[in-house]
Parts: C-alpha cells; sequence; structure tokens
C-alpha cells in the first residue's frame, strides 16, 4: 500500500490553511522532506521542509521545480484559487481564464511534468484536491475548474497506474480556511481534512468523500438534474 514513511513531499499552495497542514502531517507520518511551495514560499522552522517557489501558472517554473525536486514520490495538487463572482455570466473572461489556468492547467501541467520522475520511484503518490464544487454547480467558473480537474484526475489515474503511480482524488466542501471565511454553515477544519486524505491513501483509496454533503452530492449525480437543483423547477413555472 501507499505510505508517507520515508517519502518525499511536493505540496503546492503550502502557505495556505490546508496546505500548511499537508506539509507538517506527512512529517508527523514519517516523510523524509517536503518540498513547501508557493509563488512566495516562506520560511519554516524544520530543516526536512525545504521551501520552493513555484507558479503553478507558469511553465517556466513548473520546470524549475522539477530539476529543483527531482526526488519527489508524493505530489499534493492542493493550490487553487476562487474568481471574484461566483456568475458564469458576471465574471470576466480573463478571470474565468486565470480560474482556469490555477485549478485545471496548473495541476495537469504540473502533474504531467513530475510523472517521470514519481513513475522511477516504486509506490509514488499523486493527490489531486478537487472539491464538492467539483460536482455541484454553486461557484460559476470555480465549479467549472474543479469539475475539469476531476475528470483529468481521473484520466491520470488510468494512465499512471501502470507505472506504480497511485491517483487519490479529494472533494470536500467548506472548509475553515481564508478562502471559506465568507461561506456560512458548518466547515471541516483543516487538519481534519488532512489527516482523512492521508487516511484514504495509505488505504490505497482512489477518491475522499470527506464529508457528509460532498457524498450526498455525488450520491444524488445518479438522478435527475432537477432533483439536484431543485430551483429549476421554480424558474420554469
Amino acid at each position: 500500500m501507499p505510505s508517507l514513511d520515508g517519502a518525499v513531499v511536493l505540496v503546492t499552495g503550502a502557505n495556505g490553511g490546508i496546505g500548511t497542514h499537508f506539509v507538517h502531517d506527512a512529517l508527523a507520518r514519517g516523510a523524509a522532506k517536503v518540498y513547501a511551495t508557493a509563488r512566495s514560499p516562506r520560511t519554516w522552522d524544520d530543516e526536512r521542509i525545504v521551501p520552493l517557489t513555484l507558479d503553478v501558472t507558469d511553465r517556466a517554473s513548473i520546470d524549475a521545480a522539477v530539476a529543483a525536486a527531482a526526488d519527489v514520490t508524493v505530489l499534493v495538487n492542493n493550490a487553487g484559487a476562487t474568481p471574484p463572482s461566483a456568475s458564469l455570466l458576471d465574471v470576466t473572461e480573463a478571470d474565468i481564464r486565470a480560474n482556469m489556468e490555477t485549478n485545471f492547467f496548473g495541476p495537469v501541467l504540473l502533474a504531467r511534468a513530475f510523472a517521470p520522475i514519481l513513475a522511477a520511484k516504486q509506490g509514488s503518490i499523486l493527490i489531486d484536491v478537487h472539491s464538492v464544487a467539483s460536482w455541484y454547480a454553486f461557484g460559476g467558473a470555480y465549479s467549472a475548474s474543479k469539475a475539469a480537474l476531476w475528470s483529468a484526475t481521473n484520466s491520470l489515474r488510468i494512465e499512471l497506474a501502470p507505472m506504480g503511480v497511485h491517483v487519490t482524488g479529494v472533494h470536500m466542501g467548506y472548509v475553515d480556511t481564508d478562502m471559506a471565511a465568507h461561506a456560512e454553515g458548518p466547515k471541516m477544519l483543516p487538519t481534519q481534512l488532512v489527516t482523512t486524505v492521508y487516511d484514504a491513501v495509505e488505504a490505497d483509496e482512489y477518491e475522499v468523500l470527506a464529508d457528509e454533503l460532498t457524498q450526498g452530492v455525488k450520491a444524488a449525480l445518479s438522478g435527475p438534474v432537477e432533483a439536484l437543483y431543485p430551483d429549476l423547477r421554480g424558474t420554469n413555472a
């Protein structure tokens, strides 16, 4: 089974609330080294943590990260962004494209770039952080980008499996971070999410449904679209 023990982990978006816990929890599970990446990496009080500059929307930055971290065995595609508006009709074209660059093209191109490195090491792991928004279209461009990443993760899983790389996709509702500060309702703690993810990875699971909301939404996908979006009935009256 996949294991974090002795692993060399690279976490994108490591400065954020979820990313920070991906870094620390990997070390707590025995990782030998963690590359903590961000556009402006911060300092860490642990010699096992290597700050690394990475802009997932910049091909040259991705190439530089691959060159600097050629010993990676676990890639955590955690970095993400939300557009200024949840409406596909109101948001600008530039913002739609920027959100796709961060949430879709970035992690896909990073996975492609690191694929030869991961495939060369036994027991390597790719973790893609999606969202319940992959299946529930409340976020406009954000939902569209996460749905695209979910589909890409499924394709990557199929292609990387024969190379011995285990791919886990992560879906969850709101997490108590700055990104979700505006949202009302229940929120997972970042440490709770990360523990759930790493537990699932080490149990050889392919998909994480981290909360009841996400489990319910996925179950509803097999039903009619109006069951998932009951307000549609009112708009057609």
